[in-house]
């Protein structure tokens, strides 16, 4: 009896990633049912119990299935010779169970309606309108950057801990949700991970745990870039499963926050997509522009960029390999490389919100 139920849960797989290709046609229905219905109760819910909690919940729980999985393993390898067949039903049946939690609590989010829909505007843009935009960025944030650096070459210096920014910033959703009530973000739980090191190495700068709703930011980072990342990370836990997506809703919420360096974080943050893409488009405008930016803030961006490159190894491009691939698996075709799509979402908003 035990076999044959474990032989229901194995193959349980097949018909939920049947039902995957299926909701991919039905965006408004997750948008509607899930992402703002059932997600927020089961958001919330995990946020209520863990997020009180000073240490990561998820890390730990990591942790032990870590050394569960490899005392299994090693517990049970003679039977992957003698009873192949169970011990693949085994470990089939566990992925099953693993693939539908992941899905329930916060991975269908991936299927739900593109922001650019939700907020009801273009999802393309002219090369004209992007350096548009990118020459009103420079404008804000050679102006945000003269108020808190000491002069125009040098790069701005956070005045606060990496603690003090990681409790400051859901303040930014507290001022984004007056424009957008479904971005409050209450309660909070935003950490940062035990696992910074590897994370680093990896080449992330954060992630969100699915199985208990925490924000973990890795702590190694500047902290020029914990205002955004946190930002960003937060997003994920409000159902934006999209890394562009959280990419435009992170900054979006550093640009709207009280304080003045989160503000500096944020438009830097996006005029370092529109660089980029400006780059890709028209390299000679871009020349020019780069120009116009301060050196202080250049000097931000090598700071990141220096980081990154300190902890470069064989393993980080593996990692994101397979990073990318389980995106473009999971409704995400552009998969991490989505700089265009963030642009569209930033160009095209800001034509009827003017940057002031």
């Amino acid at each position: 009896m035990l076999k044959h139920k474990k032989l229901i849960i194995a193959l349980s797989i097949i018909p939920q990633i049947i039902l995957l290709k299926v909701l991919a046609y039905f965006p408004n229905f997750v948008e509607s049912v899930y992402s703002h219905g059932i997600y927020i109760w089961i958001s919330k819910g995990m946020r209520y119990a863990f997020g009180w909690l000073p240490f990561s919940v998820g890390d730990v729980l990591y942790t032990l299935l870590i050394v569960y999985i490899l005392r299994w393993l090693f517990t049970n390898r003679r039977r992957m010779i003698k009873t192949t067949k169970q011990w693949l039903l085994d470990v089939l049946s566990a992925i099953s169970v693993g693939y539908f939690a992941f899905h329930v609590l916060w991975a269908f989010n991936y299927y739900r309606l593109p922001l650019h829909e939700s907020l009801k505007i273009e999802n393309d843009y002219s090369t004209e309108e992007l350096i548009d935009l990118t020459k009103q960025l420079i404008t804000k944030v050679n102006t945000i950057h003269k108020d808190v650096a000491d002069h125009d070459s040098a790069k701005v210096i956070m005045p606060y801990s990496k603690a003090q920014v990681l409790k400051m910033v859901p303040d930014g959703y507290d001022a984004l949700s007056e424009v957008f009530p479904y971005l409050a973000y209450e309660p909070r739980s935003i950490k940062r991970s035990i696992y910074s090191l590897p994370l680093t190495y990896m080449g992330f700068s954060g992630y969100l745990n699915p199985f208990t709703n925490e924000a973990q930011i890795d702590g190694l980072i500047p902290t020029f870039k914990f205002p955004t990342t946190g930002s960003h990370e937060v997003a994920h836990q409000l159902g934006y499963a999209a890394e562009n997506e959280a990419n435009f809703i992170g900054s979006m919420a550093a640009m709207h926050h009280p304080d003045r360096y989160f503000n500096y974080s944020g438009y830097a943050f996006a005029l370092r997509h529109c660089l980029h893409e400006t780059y890709k488009r028209d390299p000679k405008m871009y020349d020019t522009l780069i120009e116009t930016v301060n050196k202080g803030v250049l000097l931000n961006y090598r700071e990141v960029r220096d980081f990154w490159d300190a902890y470069q190894n064989p393993t980080e491009p593996l990692f994101k390999a397979t990073y990318n691939n389980f995106l473009k698996s999971n409704n995400q075709a552009g998969g991490m490389e989505s700089y265009s799509y963030v642009v569209a979402l930033l160009v095209n908003y800001h034509k009827t919100h003017p940057i002031e």
